[in-house]
């Protein structure tokens, strides 16, 4: 679904259709009256209906800011909601940069509310709409909107992978119009890996939550397998698709009799990170995980990147692109700061005892 920023202008007439309070449709073939979605003085869009999904677009049509301001697309594979951390982190940094919302750009919302198979006809939805630039979540978003654009461009707050997915042909040379921030560093899994054995010195049995819908998946699961093996350690693979999948991964991992899991870095994982913590803590299975958004809500340990730190950066790429620099001008960019967060209260819940050379490393612990 997509649906218009805050700072949308009043409603005028358009050729072909009506505007009034509350509903602003063009009548034509397929093109029906839907009641607005957000309604104010200062928002006014129409919507249709397209795929079987309402769409409100901006009342600037095709991308032409209002007064001359920029349109920025906003496309995630979560819900607006879900997502508003990471885009108030982008909007700090654009006012950082001496930009306003609703005075410099306005941003149009493409949201797939956690439906993967949506997701390519959100982002081409977004990309009828002609923005200057897209802001996208994640390696799976980019993938969706570089399929419907090879002009617009494209910048990720978390693009894993870059290479094994094509969007460059080397961390400094983006090719085409995807460029960003990457979190996932190369040997991190490995990392995480040597974390789970840390915490549990004995384990030989350790299980691996693997999202197969996401692209950045398998890079992770490849080098988490080639460690286990140097390690001599089983790795017990769970594969998930939606978050209807991690209640039965779980059982399927305890069942298994491994003693640790490590999560992978994913949209769908990171989304329902309240719904790992819940499964683990009712398994009695102490986790490992890329972002310390799972250890803020119950999780164990996190080991990786700073989300909204690589958001907050992706402002200054949206600088850049709209001041004339192409997204192959614009080297991708790793976090100078890796993080790890330990949960002791969910240690206790755990009945687990955290070494102190875990506890002395630690950039934040909760307790």
């Amino acid at each position: 679904m997509l649906v218009r920023g805050p700072s949308d202008p009043p409603a005028r007439s358009h050729a072909g259709g009506h505007c009034g309070d509350g509903v602003c449709a063009i009548v034509q073939a397929g093109i029906y009256p839907i009641p607005m979605l957000e309604c104010d003085m200062r928002r006014r869009e129409f919507l249709r209906v397209l795929s079987g999904a309402a769409v409100a677009w901006p009342q600037t049509v095709m991308g032409q800011g209002a007064k001359g301001r920029r349109l920025i697309g906003r496309l995630s594979f979560a819900s607006r909601d879900a997502a508003l951390r990471y885009t108030g982190r982008f909007l700090a940094g654009m006012r950082e940069l001496g930009y306003a919302e609703g005075r410099d750009f306005d941003v149009a919302y493409g949201m797939a509310n956690f439906d993967t198979d949506r997701l390519p006809r959100v982002a081409a939805q977004l990309v009828e709409l002609a923005p200057d630039v897209i802001l996208a979540g994640a390696t799976l978003e980019a993938t969706a909107a570089r399929k419907a654009t090879d002009r617009i461009p494209i910048v990720v707050g978390a693009l894993a992978d870059p290479i094994g997915v094509g969007f460059a042909t080397s961390d400094a040379r983006p090719t085409g119009n995807v460029t960003g921030i990457t979190p996932y560093v190369e040997s991190l899994p490995a990392k995480q890996l040597e974390l789970a054995r840390e915490l549990l010195p004995g384990a030989t049995r350790i299980g691996l939550v693997n999202d197969i819908a996401d692209p950045k998946a398998y890079p992770q699961r490849r080098e988490i397998e080639a460690a286990g093996k140097s390690l001599e350690v089983t790795i017990v693979l769970a594969e998930v698709r939606t978050a209807d999948d991690i209640g039965p991964a779980y059982g399927a991992l305890a069942a298994a009799g491994v003693e640790i899991v490590i999560v992978e870095q994913s949209n769908m994982l990171l989304f329902a990170r309240d719904k790992l913590a819940e499964q683990a803590a009712l398994k009695k299975l102490p986790a490992v995980y890329g972002y310390r958004e799972h250890v803020e809500v119950g999780g164990l340990i996190s080991y990786g990147a700073n989300l909204d730190w690589c958001f907050h950066r992706t402002a200054y790429f949206v600088d850049r692109i709209l001041k004339g620099a192409k997204p192959s001008d614009l080297p991708i960019e790793f976090p100078t700061n890796i993080q790890l967060v330990i949960n002791l209260k969910t240690a206790k819940a755990l009945g687990l005892t955290v070494p102190p050379s875990l506890l002395v490393r630690a950039d934040e612990i909760i307790e």
